[in-house]
C-alpha cells in the first residue's frame, strides 16, 4: 500500500502541553521503517502548518485557542483530501482535535468516490461536545460532533459539506462521558461500546459486527486511535489517563482484525504526549499497533530478552 505520513503538531486542543512532540516521537520510534519492512511504500510529507489565523471570540468563555484550532482544521482538511488520492494517509498527532480536519478531508474524498465513510473511534472519550456545551473549553473534546454535522460550530469552523452519518460511527473503549455528551448521543445513531461491553462480549464480537456493516455498504473506513483507548499501565504517555482501558492483547486483536478486513483507508494516531512517556514506551507501542494494522502478525514478533 502507498502510505503518506502527515505530521500534525497540534496541542492547543488539549489541556496539557506536549502533544506537539507526538509526530516526532512516532517517527523516532520507527514508524516509517516498520511499515516499509512490511512491504509498504511510505512517503513522509512532513509536518503541516495551519492556515492564516482569523480572530474569533465565542460566547462560551471556557473555549480557548479557537482561532488557532480553526486554522489547523482548515489546513488539515485540504491536505487530508489531497493525500488520500490513491494512498492511505496516516495522521500523526497532536491531540484529538486533529480529527476535525482529517475526517472531514477524507469524507470529501469518500463522497467524490460515491462511497460512505465509516469511522472507528478507539478512545476513552466520545468527544461529542460543541463549542456551547464544552465546560473545559478543550477542543479535542469536539471533533466527532463537528465532523458528523452536529449544530454548534457555524460561523467559526468550516462548513461540513460531507458530514459522516452518525450511524456510520462506532466507538470502542469508551469509559468517560460528560452528561451533556451522553444526552446528545442518545439522539443519534452512533454505536457506543464501553469497556463493560468489551468485558461482557469481547472486543472481537463487537468489532466484527461493525466491520460487516462497512462491507455491506461498500464503505471506506477511517480509524482514529487515541492513546487513552489503551490502559495507562501499558500506555502512560497521555494527558487524559482513564483507568480500565484496552489491554495489550485486546488492542493488537483490534488491529489485526482491521488488517484482515482490508477496509481501512486512513488512520489517526493521536494524544501521544512524549513528555509523559517512559523512555519511549508508549510511542513504540503505537508504532507496533500500527504495524499490526498494516500486516504484522503474532508469528512475526521476536521474543524479547529479559
Amino acid at each position: 500500500m502507498d502510505c503518506r505520513l502527515i505530521g500534525v503538531p497540534l496541542q492547543i486542543g488539549a489541556g496539557q502541553l506536549g502533544c506537539e512532540m507526538g509526530p516526532s516521537a512516532l517517527r523516532i520510534a520507527g514508524l516509517k521503517s516498520s511499515l516499509e519492512d512490511l512491504g509498504h511504500s511510505v512517503i513522509d510529507v512532513g509536518n503541516i502548518t495551519p492556515a492564516p489565523l482569523r480572530d474569533f471570540a465565542h460566547p462560551n468563555a471556557a473555549v480557548h485557542h479557537l482561532s488557532e484550532t480553526v486554522a489547523w482544521t482548515e489546513a488539515l482538511a485540504e491536505i487530508a483530501y489531497r493525500e488520500s488520492h490513491n494512498a492511505m494517509p496516516i495522521f500523526l498527532g497532536g491531540d484529538h482535535a486533529i480529527s476535525a480536519g482529517s475526517v472531514t478531508g477524507v469524507a470529501r474524498r469518500a463522497a467524490e468516490l460515491d462511497r460512505p465513510l465509516f469511522v472507528l473511534w478507539l478512545d476513552a472519550h466520545t468527544d461529542y461536545h460543541t463549542l456551547e456545551t464544552t465546560r473545559t473549553g478543550n477542543l479535542h473534546g469536539t471533533p466527532v460532533a463537528y465532523y458528523s454535522g452536529r449544530k454548534g460550530f457555524e460561523g467559526y469552523f468550516p462548513e461540513v459539506k460531507n458530514p459522516v452519518d452518525p450511524a456510520n460511527i462506532c466507538m470502542i473503549g469508551i469509559r468517560s462521558v460528560d452528561p451533556a455528551e451522553s444526552a446528545a448521543l442518545k439522539e443519534t445513531g452512533v454505536t457506543i461500546h464501553d469497556m463493560r461491553m468489551i468485558d461482557e462480549h469481547g472486543v472481537a464480537v463487537l468489532l466484527r459486527a461493525f466491520l460487516e456493516r462497512v462491507v455491506a455498504a461498500n464503505g471506506l473506513l477511517h480509524v482514529s486511535l487515541d492513546v487513552d483507548f489503551l490502559d495507562p499501565s501499558i500506555a502512560p504517555a497521555v494527558g487524559t489517563t482513564v483507568p480500565g482501558g484496552a489491554t495489550f492483547r485486546e488492542a493488537h486483536l483490534v488491529m489485526e482484525m482491521l488488517c484482515d478486513s482490508g477496509l481501512v483507508s486512513s488512520l489517526d494516531l493521536v494524544e501521544l504526549n512524549p513528555f509523559l512517556d517512559e523512555r519511549g514506551r508508549t510511542a513504540r507501542l503505537m508504532v507496533d499497533l500500527t504495524a499490526s494494522l498494516m500486516g504484522k502478525r503474532v508469528m512475526d514478533r521476536p521474543t524479547r530478552a529479559g
